[in-house]
């Protein structure tokens, strides 16, 4: 029956709906990000986590049933298991009114899941089903109530449905057959001392017409309908037969296990004893469903079961019908059934049928015109249906899923354990994990039983959402309840696990997996390794493969990062003896070691002077000739130059000429790079000569000498060979120049970079971020730079009259003129007239970033101008630019120096609120402001 509140909408459900309005209040399924602003309150609030947990709170709560069959599941629970006493002491003083519909709404009801004990560590058992057993076994004891065919049923059937549950009643049912109410049946005879509930109630024999009867009704429903027959055949033999009851369950067995020609004669028999009636019709048009036999279930559901004749019955076979017919996908025919045989359960299997055949918007509209039409409102179970089914579609539609709460809401339906769960991954899927973990953890007080499908999409959640702990805190819980992560929910916790350096979880996690037979992604072991390795932990990663079993190693060895991995962890521990045969595995397995992978081994046996072992390597990569000898050679060469070992390098290059191999171009850069690197600038400067004479003049020659000098804290030396380049007709490229000025500006050598940035306006190119990041980095330190640009234009221009942002563009040809930025931007921003966009200004020229960003901000902090800082805070972030914790320290520093304590004090409370701290000299300075 369909549980309602009180009233349409109490006063949490309204605020829940004003809520939900809230929530979904964008077109996007999904809650809109708000835009971001540290200081100012959002003018449309959404509503917090905790509002949203707290509603949903008093909703479940709505749908919670506090009963006397919950006081007698505590009651069970709360008794000593096997002791007849203290369950007789527990259930006395409830003073039950015993009777069939108690006893079926007791083993039908599913308690609060803080009424079921957990289950016994490796056991298997069901403690829930045990609490039905016990209860069923005491109240077949109390005097002067029997159990009735249809307990007997109901317990059958649940038992049948438990995976221990079936050898259990079968063995019952045998020992019953041959030994009825004797001794041996008190030990239970494999039922564990559990057969006795059956023997206590049942009474009598074989002999018994109740007892066989019961029989019956056991093998029928423990799916043994062949044994149920021949125990009917003996009862005939010996004058006897069964009641109504039973023989509708043996025809429903016979059913269900397709045994068509026994169901046709036993429904004959049925009628010839005068009992057949609406449910034998039901039966029989059920098994004219399962042959297929549309036209002639149609037929019966009009002859025998119209509406007048059996309203109920009719209704539950047209439902039956319905079903069948969607099944085979004959949507048309069953269209015609809902329109002419309209009820609610025809609707719920017309609904039913359309979400499970994936039609989810027929089934929303079919739903929406009823409830319009005819104020038809489902059983919450068809709203699970949907539910169920429109979350599967992961982020497609979340917005009907959200449409379904709120109509359950505004029709007061009360929730149960599905819609709750349901109502979970909707949280979960929308991004709300705040409000799923708020709800998870009061379960036990909601009665909330989360499922596997939500114990994986809290976990997966909680993953994306970076809180680890908490992911694991539920995979815990999760596998108490017997429930794993399903695979896909496995590698997501894994790779988090393995990327947050979580290994100890992670190896819990693997001993789980293995436990239980589940084969995670090949990807998971090459991570877990990974990780291990970089954890330093490379024992453990070689016993790796022993741990998961040799089909498993063999596959993570196919991976090429589980080399990588080892052989980066080997030289990390500095153990590079292995190195070489690590090189030569990977290759034997199909492997091909990368360009980078090669310099790191090769420099690492080389920083160690392993130098017989590099040219070992050397010999036989040259002898496998999966390389070709010059690729090889370079390899080596680029290996030694980064070791700093240019005598290396140089023995590498020899050999390779001696062998008749002719160097290219990339072998002299290489090995021009390891003189330069180990800074050995005459050995350099002798091979760059001995270059220009082998290959003559060369921009790219000039360009690797340029920023070598420059990286090696040669600024000088890079100068004369500029100034040669640019004499002998040659542009070095636009990294020579960024290099030349980053290292003139860090020697504050001004003179010569005015010079560098004359030459660069002469060759035409766009002006680069980095250029101009540098530029405000160093004009805003000083006025030195300002200076030097001005007595190399022999002081024409004055400070202030050249910074005006009129004056940024160059009117003739659209550059930037890097004359005036640097007059603009010297020691603070020194601007005149507009500075509401000075942004835009500068993003006309070049792209921008947050580090010019940044820069801008302290240029009109030291400027003093800090509302227009404010403002330009507020306009980066709606580009879309992520601040950083040199964005808010230049603002709480700026406010501190302009003695604004409260603005630096909100600032500082937004840096914290994003995950930052301020610099020491920040922090002294906000400090000591007033």
């Amino acid at each position: 029956m369909l549980l309602r509140f009180s009233h349409r909408a109490s006063s949490s459900s309204s605020h829940l709906l004003l809520l939900f309005r809230s929530f979904s209040s964008s077109p996007s399924p999904l809650p809109p990000l708000p835009s971001f602003s540290p200081l100012l309150p959002n003018p449309n609030p959404t509503p917090s986590s905790g509002d949203i947990a707290a509603a949903f709170r008093d909703w479940f709560r709505g749908g919670e049933v506090v009963s006397l069959l919950d006081r007698i599941y505590a009651a069970l629970a709360s008794s000593h298991a096997d002791d007849d006493a203290s369950l007789d002491a527990a259930l006395s003083p409830l003073r039950l009114p015993l009777s069939e519909s108690l006893v079926l709404s007791a083993l039908r009801h599913r308690p609060r899941p803080s009424l079921i004990p957990p289950s016994s560590a490796g056991d298997g058992s069901d403690p829930l089903l045990l609490l039905r057993l016990r209860f069923f076994d005491w109240s077949g004891r109390q005097h002067p109530y029997r159990h009735s065919r249809s307990a007997y049923h109901a317990i059958f059937r649940l038992l049948s449905r438990s995976p221990r549950g079936i050898p259990v009643v079968l063995d019952w049912l045998r020992l019953f057959s041959g030994a009825g109410d004797s001794p041996a049946l008190a030990g239970g005879g494999g039922g564990g001392g559990g057969a006795r509930p059956f023997v206590a109630s049942i009474g009598g024999g074989p002999s018994n017409p109740r007892f066989l009867d019961t029989l019956v009704v056991g093998y029928s429903v423990a799916g043994k309908p062949e044994l149920a027959l021949h125990l009917l055949g003996r009862m005939r033999f010996r004058g006897l037969d069964l009641d109504a009851f039973s023989f509708h369950v043996l025809l429903n067995a016979l059913v269900d296990a397709s045994l068509f020609d026994f169901a046709d004669s036993l429904h004959s028999h049925i009628a010839s004893r005068g009992l057949a009636g609406p449910v034998t019709s039901c039966i029989r048009l059920k098994a004219l469903c399962r042959q297929g036999r549309f036209t002639d279930a149609e037929l019966l559901l009009r002859r025998d079961l119209s509406p007048a004749a059996a309203a109920a019955a009719s209704s539950r076979a047209a439902a039956t019908l319905v079903r069948a017919l969607c099944r085979r996908r004959r949507f048309a025919a069953a269209a015609r059934l809902v329109d002419e045989f309209g009820s609610a359960d025809v609707y719920a299997a017309w609904i039913g049928a359309l979400a499970g055949a994936g039609r989810l918007d027929d089934a929303l509209d079919f739903l929406a015109r009823k409830r319009l039409a005819e104020d038809y409102i489902p059983e919450v179970s068809s709203y699970n249906d949907l539910l169920r089914r429109l979350l599967r579609e992961n982020l497609r539609h979340l917005d009907k899923v959200y449409d379904l709460l709120v109509e359950m809401l505004e029709e007061g339906i009360a929730p149960d354990r599905a819609t709750m769960n349901a109502a979970l991954r909707f949280f979960c899927k929308a991004g709300l994990v705040d409000v799923a973990v708020h709800l998870y953890n009061a379960r036990m007080e909601l009665g909330v039983d989360p499922n596997n499908a939500v114990y994986n999409e809290l976990i997966a959640a909680l993953c994306r959402e970076g809180d680890v702990d908490q992911a694991c805190a539920v995979l815990e819980t999760s596998i108490q309840q017997g429930y794993f992560p399903g695979r896909q929910t496995f590698t997501i916790l894994a790779n988090v696990l393995c990327r947050e350096g979580k290994l100890s979880k992670m190896q819990e996690l693997l001993d789980g997996a293995l436990k239980r037979k589940v084969r995670p992604i090949s990807a998971v072991f090459t991570k877990y390794l990974s990780a291990l390795c970089k954890a330093g932990d490379v024992e453990e990663a070689f016993m790796l493969p022993q741990m998961i079993g040799e089909e498993n190693a063999a596959i993570i060895y196919r991976h090429r990062s589980t080399y990588t991995s080892l052989i980066t962890a080997f030289i990390t521990m500095g153990r590079v003896d292995v190195l070489p045969r690590f090189i030569l595995e990977m290759q034997d397995m199909g492997h091909t070691p990368s360009r980078s992978l090669y310099r790191s081994v090769v420099c690492s046996l080389c920083e160690r002077d392993k130098y017989e072992e590099v040219l070992g390597l050397l010999d036989k990569q040259l002898a496998r000739k999966e390389l070709d000898p010059l690729t090889c050679y370079n390899y080596f060469i680029d290996g030694a130059a980064h070791a700093k070992k240019p005598s290396m390098a140089r023995e590498l290059y020899a050999r390779m000429e001696n062998a008749g191999i002719q160097p290219n171009t990339d072998t002299d850069i290489l090995l021009l790079h390891g003189y330069l690197k180990s800074k050995r600038i005459f050995d350099a400067l002798s091979f760059f000569n001995y270059l220009r004479e082998k290959r003559g003049l060369s921009n790219k020659l000039y360009n690797v000498f340029i920023s070598g000098l420059c990286e090696a804290g040669k600024p000088e030396q890079a100068v004369v060979f500029w100034k040669e380049a640019r004499e002998r007709g040659l542009i070095p490229s636009l990294q020579c120049y960024e290099e030349l000025v980053l290292t003139l500006s860090s020697s504050k050598d001004y003179d010569t970079v005015v010079k560098v940035l004359d030459d660069f306006r002469e060759t035409g190119r766009p002006v680069s971020a980095f250029l101009c990041n540098v530029l405000l980095l160093h004009t805003l330190k000083s006025q030195a730079l300002l200076r030097a640009w001005l007595q190399s234009r022999d002081k024409e221009a004055d400070v202030d009259s050249v910074g005006t942002s009129s004056e940024i563009q160059d009117q003739q040809s659209g550059r930037l003129l890097l004359g005036q930025l640097i007059a603009a931007f010297s020691g603070g921003i020194r601007l005149r007239g507009n500075l509401d966009k000075l942004e835009e200004e500068i993003e006309r020229f070049f792209p921008v970033d947050i580090y010019t960003y940044n820069m801008l901000l302290r240029g009109l902090s030291m400027g003093g101008r800090m509302d227009l800082a404010s403002s330009l805070f507020e306009r980066l972030c709606k580009k879309g630019f992520q601040p950083n914790r040199w964005t808010f320290d230049i603002m709480v520093h700026g406010f501190c120096k302009d003695g604004q304590r409260k603005e630096a004090e909100r600032w500082m409370q937004a840096m914290a609120r994003n995950g930052f701290f301020p610099t020491w000299y920040t922090m002294r300075l906000y400090n000591n402001a007033v």
